[in-house]
């Protein structure tokens, strides 16, 4: 038996503290913490990490306060298209959905692709009829809007119209989902779920659904979940490219986290975040926006979330 651990993100695409209500901030935390919570009861009763990390992101996609599932962007033509990736770290088998237009829980899908295993990757309707078949269930595009993503969707085109993009806040642009997991038996497991960004283009795909650039685990190792600009993600496989910096120049997860996500990540002038766990049990969350949605739990049951700079104590109740 070894340490578990947990942690999750939100989103780097965070709101401005004062353009939501502290009704609204608080609702945001409350769902971080039932997500922790549903990671946490797996791990404590010496659950696999892989089921940690999908209880986790099911929550999440299932608050309208994340760009994942009910909540998630809409795209230039007010359609949501839905991406979302699994790895698990014991076997390296990892599944993913993308541009999904009516699956409830994006990540289940990921999962039942995994479990599949004649594939990794199933993209739009084939994705669709995928999860029917399986059984998982499936909605109309008006379960996933929110008045915010039509707000976020209208300043978005505001912004092209005026070709001030560079000025949109992260919330207008983007966000995404994730956790990451190590369980009692010494193994990891990533999972992403996203929206996309807020106006991209119909069938662009991003970094949550590539396995080694939005989500990578590899026993031993690590497990990554990031957030951001995806295009940057993926060409810079950012969730391999953490776990190579721990595996071949040694370095501690937190270490080669903040190397990637505040160093490699500058140049560009992007969002970015990530959460990791590294073999120890380590736990890192960098981001180089104002703020991240973010949580974690430690062994003892002590739960923490944060959105900006200051961390939250909640109850374990």
């Amino acid at each position: 038996m070894t340490k578990f651990a947990l942690a999750i993100h939100g989103g780097c695409g965070v709101m401005a503290k004062l353009d939501l209500s502290e009704a609204e901030w608080i609702a945001a935390r409350r769902d971080l913490g039932r997500a922790l919570k549903a990671g946490f009861a797996v791990l404590e009763r010496g659950g696999n990490a892989i089921d940690a990390v999908q209880a986790a992101v099911v929550v999440m996609e299932d608050s309208p306060h994340f760009n994942a599932g009910h909540g998630a962007a809409l795209n230039e033509n007010a359609i949501h298209e839905l991406d979302a990736s699994i790895m698990d770290g014991k076997t390296l088998a990892a599944g993913a959905i993308c541009a999904s237009r009516r699956i409830r829980n994006p990540v289940l899908a990921a999962r039942a692709v995994l479990e599949n295993g004649d594939m990794v990757m199933l993209a739009g309707p084939a994705a669709d009829r995928f999860a029917e078949v399986k059984g998982l269930a499936v909605e109309e595009q008006a379960y996933f809007t929110t008045e915010r993503r039509k707000q976020a969707l209208a300043a978005m085109k505001a912004h092209v119209a005026a070709g001030t993009q560079i000025a949109a806040s992260e919330s207008e642009k983007h966000g995404t989902v994730g956790a990451v997991a190590l369980d009692q038996h010494g193994h990891l497991a990533a999972a992403t779920s996203t929206g996309g960004y807020n106006n991209k283009p119909e069938g662009r795909i991003g970094d949550s659904p590539v396995i080694g650039a939005g989500t990578y685990a590899r026993d031993g190792v690590c497990a990554v979940s990031g957030t951001g600009k995806g295009e940057f993600f993926i060409r810079h496989v950012v969730g391999h490219e953490v776990a190579a910096r721990v595996a071949y120049l040694g370095e501690d997860v937190r270490t080669a986290s903040e190397k990637v996500i505040i160093e490699d990540m500058k140049p560009h002038q992007i969002g970015a975040g990530l959460v990791a766990v590294g073999a120890d049990g380590t736990v890192a969350a960098p981001y180089n926006t104002d703020g991240m949605f973010r949580g974690w739990v430690t062994e003892k049951g002590d739960f923490y979330v944060a959105s900006h700079a200051e961390v939250i104590a909640l109850s374990g109740d």
